[in-house]
């Protein structure tokens, strides 16, 4: 896992997961855009290559929320 200028870097997905339309990458979008829809917030930008997923919020709270669960 990595963060940088506010997104989260996460080795998620196999490498043949390549993009935000697979189908796993659109699930982890959908549950994002949920988790965001639930912290009054928006999930400003989201990708997914080489099975690594890259996405960021426009809450600090929810981003401070993420990096506490992916330290465990």
């Amino acid at each position: 896992m990595k963060t940088s200028s506010g997104s989260f870097e996460v080795d998620l997905f196999s490498s043949e997961v390549d993009g935000e339309d697979h189908p796993y990458a659109s699930q982890f979008k959908d549950m994002l855009e949920s988790v965001a829809e639930q912290y009054g917030c928006r999930l400003i930008s989201f990708k997914v290559k080489k099975g690594t997923a890259i996405f960021s919020f426009d809450s600090d709270e929810l981003s401070n929320e993420i990096l506490d669960l992916l330290k465990k």
